[in-house]
Formats: structure tokens, sequence, C-alpha cells
């Protein structure tokens, strides 16, 4: 599994909307990078990884609320879980594959042909899974979402008071302190 990237400048001293606005950058640019690859069926663990990304990038998200505007809010997160849907449509179809492989590779020969069999059927679910996986992953479809949540961090980091966006860092404090 992927690990979670760490988010670059991130300080106990950011406001909320601070923190919401670089975490949200992150796991918005994790989402979009996971994205290569994501349909070779080859290489199972992209689809994981992908969806691991959603997860994170949904519940960052769902922390931050206030610090978004609603309405958008409420389609960007309506489309990270629908990318997060069909990944896991397809993520099952994998798993259940690759067990049943192992499986078989432990089990009698008699048996192969019945295992086969329900492989055979788990590949055409997961090719018609895939199919629904790149109409929902298509690079103009991903880059729009990217490019909302650019807008949703850019409006974050518009609420974020002067001190967590850099010049309280500089030693240049607005509120009268030493």
């Amino acid at each position: 599994m992927a690990k979670a990237r760490e988010i670059p400048g991130l300080s106990a001293e950011d406001s909320y909307a601070a923190a919401a606005a670089k975490i949200v950058e992150v796991r918005s640019q994790e989402l979009a990078d996971r994205a290569a690859g994501v349909l070779d069926i080859g290489d199972i663990e992209r689809v994981h990884d992908m969806r691991v990304a959603t997860r994170r990038l949904r519940a960052a998200l769902e922390i931050f609320e206030p610090c978004f505007p609603p309405k958008q809010l409420k389609a960007d997160l309506k489309d990270v879980k629908q990318i997060a849907d069909a990944l896991g449509e397809r993520r099952d179809r994998d798993v259940a594959i690759a067990s049943l492989e192992r499986l078989s590779a432990k089990m009698p020969a008699p048996d192969h042909a019945g295992i086969q069999s329900l492989v055979t059927t788990l590949r055409d679910e997961q090719r018609r899974a895939n199919e629904h996986l790149r109409r929902i992953v298509v690079a103009d479809r991903l880059g729009g979402l990217h490019e909302r949540l650019r807008e949703l961090v850019s409006g974050a980091r518009a609420m974020a008071p002067e001190e967590a966006t850099g010049a309280a860092k500089d030693g240049n404090r607005t509120d009268g302190a030493a």
C-alpha cells in the first residue's frame, strides 16, 4: 500500500483553514497521481492505492467541511465517492481472482476446472468493472475534479488568518505580541 505523503509545512500553529488547504492540496494531488496505470488489470495494487487515496481525500474534505462552500463540497465529495465506489467494484474482483488462483495452486487437479470456471466468471466481471472505472477516471473528469479541489484549497487559504499564512513565521507578528 502506498504510504500517505507528508504534508509540507503543516504546523500546530496553522489555523484550521490553513491546515485544510495544505492537507486537501496534498491529498488531491495523491489522488491525481495514483490514477496512472489504474486500469492495468495486471497490477491490482494500483487500484488499491488509488482507492486508499480516495478515502484519505474524502476524510480530509469531511474533517475540514467548515472551510469549504457547502454546495461545492457536496459535489466534490459525491465525485470522490463515485471514484471510490468504481475502484471498489474493480478491487473486489481483483482480490477474489488472486485468492482463487492461490487456492487453485493448492487444490488437487480435479478441482482446478471448477475454480477456473469461477475465475473466468470473475474476470468477465472484472472487465466490466474496469470499463465502468475507465469512464469514471478519464483524464478530463479527474482533471476537472482536481481543478475544483484546487479552488476549494484557494478558498480555504483565503479564510486563513495572516499568521497562519506566513507572516508570523517570519517573525512579523500583527497582533502586537513581541
